[in-house]
């Protein structure tokens, strides 16, 4: 009996899925809210893609033979989890599969602000050379890395911040052991401490009600004059209007974000007049690799739950 998938996913994917597709499935790849979508779902047993604002009632009520719906996000901020609890459907998200390209990503924007990478492409672009002439600018070596939530992507963080000589320290809700503390080279610090010992606090936390605006006015105020911030995780957690007071004021010296509160932020959006912000369209985690990574990952656990086994990365409001 042929079990049938429903994937919604971004064009450049669909024939790296129908090539990874496993033997015994049938799929189907339609656009949310489609007639096709529509009527694939009454059959569905398995819901695979950026799904995660489709994880309402409605969604169960159409898809009564849903077992797995597999994200290929890693965030699932946008889900109705008391509708997801209700159904009893796992929902399972990426499994890492971005941890590489938003690890890299957030070492892009560290060096890009503290090199003031935008600064000095602008500078030459216009035929103003400046050589030697430039403004404060610092190495990453001996710079002190604080990561905010260290799973998968801050551990692969913290790993790309030690080879480039960072000392490295973290906080999490959940700690590791001393021993795997000293395998990964961190050590645990409050959160507080974090950001006033840290000249590089790097985000890496779900957005959830603990997390949204975790970093605001008073937290800013904690941190060195000096120190620079990054958030490739997701925009409400940061307060916008309270860092674009802290970066206009000289409060921390820049600031590296692929999200922001509003997606995509208004034309008008205050950071965009800053020179020490780095902004990037919420790419830190698509790359190719990823995108490789992202179905082989969803197929796998697609097959597990076929062959009545538990599936991988169930989000821990439901596991």
């Amino acid at each position: 009996m042929v079990s049938r998938i429903v994937l919604v996913a971004p064009a450049d994917s669909h024939d790296m899925a129908r090539e990874m597709l496993p033997a015994g499935f049938e799929l189907t790849i339609a656009a949310a809210g489609s007639a096709g979508y529509t009527a694939a779902l009454a059959q569905a047993e398995y819901l695979v893609g950026f799904v995660d604002m489709l994880v309402k009632e409605a969604l169960y009520q159409a898809a009564p033979r849903l077992k797995l719906i597999q994200l290929l996000s890693a965030g699932y901020d946008r889900a109705d989890i008391a509708a997801a609890r209700k159904a009893g459907v796992p929902v399972s998200n990426n499994g890492g599969a971005n941890a590489v390209a938003v690890s890299e990503h957030a070492l892009l924007l560290m060096l890009a602000v503290s090199r003031r990478l935008i600064w000095q492409h602008a500078s030459v672009s216009a035929g103003r050379w400046r050589g030697n002439n430039t403004p404060r600018v610092h190495e990453l070596r001996s710079r002190t890395l604080g990561i905010v939530g260290l799973g998968t992507i801050g551990k692969k963080t913290a790993r790309l911040g030690a080879a480039f000589g960072m000392p490295v320290q973290y906080y999490d809700i959940a700690r590791l052991s001393e021993d795997e503390e000293d395998t990964l080279g961190v050590r645990f610090r409050l959160l507080s401490e974090i950001l006033r010992t840290s000249d590089v606090v790097s985000l890496h936390v779900p957005l959830n009600g603990s997390t949204r605006h975790m970093i605001g006015a008073a937290e800013l105020k904690l941190m060195k004059p000096d120190a620079i911030l990054i958030n490739t995780s997701r925009g409400p957690v940061v307060d916008e209007a309270a860092l674009h007071q802290a970066l206009s004021s000289g409060g921390i010296a820049g600031a590296g974000l692929d999200v922001f509160d509003e997606e995509p932020p208004p034309p008008n959006n205050p950071l965009f007049a800053l020179d020490n912000v780095v902004l990037t369209a919420h790419l830190a985690g698509p790359t190719w690799e990823s995108n490789t990574a992202r179905l082989r990952n969803a197929f796998d656990n697609v097959q597990r739950v076929a062959r009545g086994e538990k599936p991988l990365w169930v989000i821990p409001e439901l596991g």
